[in-house]
């Protein structure tokens, strides 16, 4: 699926959550949306999350 697309169905779903469920559906789609974005990248890219928190806190001393 090309990111053009992945965009489209993004953008088509938060449209209809906020038509049909108002700003409050709106979010909720929004976050859960950027939560299963930051999952499948982490997926795609065999990332351990471990790594990443551990950078994280490291960076942030």
């Amino acid at each position: 699926m090309s990111r053009s697309l992945a965009g489209l169905a993004v953008g088509m779903a938060l449209g209809f959550a906020a038509w049909f469920g108002g700003f409050a559906a709106f979010l909720l789609v929004a976050a859960l949306g950027a939560l299963g974005g930051v999952v499948g990248h982490l997926w795609d890219e065999r990332t351990d999350p471990r790594d990443l928190v551990a950078r994280w806190t490291r960076e942030r001393r």
